[in-house]
């Protein structure tokens, strides 16, 4: 998913916006998390960037996405550009203590 989201609509109030932009960033995921795992892949993993814009867009972890929105919303940006893609993931062993 590469997408710019515009944090404005005229028709629909803020709130109920960036909502409905968080619910189509978590169905994406989900989407993707659910596709059938190539053979010696443990799980999906995500690389994710998200900026201003596409060519200032930094790289943040899954888990930062919701705090990068708020922070967009806070400083009352027009729109905001994310760009999450999946990749095959490993687990790495754990050291027995």
């Amino acid at each position: 998913m590469k997408k710019t989201f515009s944090l404005t609509d005229s028709k629909i109030k803020k709130d109920r916006h960036i909502e409905a932009i968080r619910h189509d960033i978590k169905r994406y995921i989900k989407r993707e998390r659910n596709k059938k795992l190539p053979a010696g892949v443990d799980f999906w993993d995500f690389d994710c960037r998200f900026g201003h814009t596409a060519e200032i867009a930094q790289d943040i972890h899954l888990s930062e996405i919701g705090k990068c929105i708020d922070k967009a919303v806070e400083q009352q940006l027009e729109s905001f550009y994310l760009e999450i893609t999946a990749k095959p993931g490993h687990r790495k062993k754990t050291a027995a203590a």
